[in-house]
Order: C-alpha cells, then sequence, then structure tokens
C-alpha cells in the first residue's frame, strides 16, 4: 500500500518537471514585454518586439529543434496590435501552450483572436480610465508648483510597467490549468479562434483603411449617393484585397507602402480622393 501510495505521489509530481520554464523565465518575458512597440512598423505593427521577447524562451522550449523554432518564429512575426500594459498575458497565455507542445493552429488562433479584444480592453482601462484621471490629478499639483504632482504621476505609470511581470506569470498559470481543455478540444479551439482572429482583422480594415472619392456626375457624388449605397465601405474593402492580391504575387510590402503613399498624394492633389 505504502508503494502504491508513494508510486501516486510520484505521478502526480510528473508534470511538473515537464516544465522548461523557470518562474524567473516568466518574469523576464514580463520585462522584456516591455520593448512591445520598440521596433514598430506599419507593415506588422508590433509583430518585431511581440516576437522578439519570447525568443530565448522558445529556444529553451524547442531545444535543437530548429523546424519548431522557426514555425514559432513565423507564425509569431504576422500582424500583430494590442495593448502594451497587458500583452505580457497574452505572452504568458500562448507560452504555456507552446511549452506543452499544443497545436500550432490553436496557438496561432488563439493569438489572431485575442489580441484585438485585448487591446479593447487594455486601452479602455489604462489610456482612457487610469491616466486621464491621474493626469488630471497630477496636473492641478503642478500648475501650483506642487512636486507631488509629477511624483504621483511617475509612481502610477511605473506601477503600470511593473504589472507587466504579475502578468506574465497570471497568463502563464492560465494557459497551465487550461492544457487538458485546450488539448482535448484543439480542432474546436483552433476554428473558432480563426474565426474570431479573421472578424478582428476584417474589423480593423474598416477602421484603418479610409477611402472616399471626391468626383461628382453634375450633382450627383459618386461616393455618397452611389457607391454607399450599393455597398459602404466597398473602396477600402477593394484596396485592401488588391493589395493581398499583390502581396500573394511575392509584392515587396515596402514597394506597396510607397506606391500607396504617392498615390495618396497624387489622388488628394487632383481632388479625385
Amino acid at each position: 500500500m505504502e508503494s502504491k501510495e508513494i508510486n501516486g505521489e510520484a505521478a502526480n509530481q510528473v508534470p511538473s518537471s515537464n516544465h522548461k520554464l523557470t518562474s524567473r523565465d516568466i518574469t523576464m518575458l514580463g520585462i522584456r514585454s516591455s520593448l512591445l512597440q520598440a521596433p514598430f512598423s506599419y507593415e506588422r505593427m508590433q509583430a518585431g518586439g511581440w516576437a522578439w521577447a519570447q525568443v530565448p524562451f522558445w529556444k529553451k522550449i524547442f531545444g535543437n529543434d530548429k523546424k519548431k523554432l522557426s514555425a514559432a518564429m513565423t507564425d509569431n512575426m504576422e500582424f500583430i496590435n494590442t495593448s502594451p500594459p497587458l500583452v505580457s498575458i497574452l505572452m504568458g497565455l500562448l507560452m504555456s501552450l507552446e511549452e506543452k507542445d499544443v497545436n500550432r493552429q490553436t496557438i496561432r488562433g488563439l493569438k489572431n483572436g485575442l489580441f484585438g479584444p485585448m487591446a479593447g480592453i487594455g486601452d479602455a482601462i489604462y489610456w482612457f480610465t487610469v491616466m486621464p484621471i491621474v493626469g488630471g490629478i497630477a496636473a492641478s499639483f503642478a500648475t501650483k508648483g506642487n512636486l507631488l504632482g509629477p511624483i504621483i504621476f511617475f509612481i502610477v505609470y511605473l506601477g503600470i510597467f511593473l504589472c507587466r511581470i504579475p502578468f506574465a506569470h497570471l497568463g502563464y498559470n492560465l494557459g497551465t490549468r487550461a492544457i487538458d481543455v485546450i488539448q482535448e478540444n484543439s480542432e474546436i479551439i483552433a476554428r473558432v479562434a480563426t474565426i474570431m482572429g479573421l472578424t478582428v482583422i476584417g474589423a480593423l480594415i474598416s477602421s484603418y483603411v479610409t477611402l472616399s472619392l471626391k468626383l461628382k456626375i453634375g450633382n450627383v457624388s459618386l461616393q455618397k449617393d452611389f457607391l454607399d449605397k450599393i455597398f459602404p465601405n466597398i473602396l477600402p474593402l477593394a484596396f485592401t484585397f488588391f493589395l493581398f492580391w499583390l502581396l500573394k504575387k511575392k509584392v515587396s510590402p515596402i514597394v506597396l507602402i510607397i506606391v500607396t503613399f504617392f498615390l495618396a498624394i497624387f489622388c488628394s492633389y487632383f481632388g479625385i480622393m
């Protein structure tokens, strides 16, 4: 009986030995996430900083498996734009899934499905609520020459910065606890997350891409009286799919950015858009 109990206890302790990342690693992940926007680009937004923050931990997880490391880096260099203060939660969550070798499509789908909602939550909490309130209080002190104003603002901002560390641990622990559910329903989760991710990207297109014709035929506006009544926002949608088609044809994103830039100047100068 005693040997069985010992074996049972040993069996229960086995999963903990499967963890390749330590508590210190997760802490460093939270710290490295602070440079999320350092290599910001208009093509991939925060993807460079997002991938850079996680590279040392992927190397530790995958070891000498170059194919898995390459796949992780390729997937995580795709477009992402989320809330910097909350990004470590998502990093920790996905890192726990990488550690457990969850299906890559599931991880990719979760990332694409969660970064948009997390951006909305983080912006609403921090930039539209906490910081304006704290800024107003700090400014009222500062206008009276009270040194407490900038000190309060600095302390709150530092607190937001340091929250990345416990948030990384929170995300990692959530992923570890949910791992069994995720693995059992990986196909369903991957499909749902992919659909959600595509919905988020579709919403970003309508928010980020704005095209409007100024041309008129007589008193009839081509944009308001014709296109908007047939298919609102058809021009941004068509232009986005056109650029996507060119990307599929291996046209450089840099070339597309330059062409779009000069096309905007041309159309604006001649009153087309």
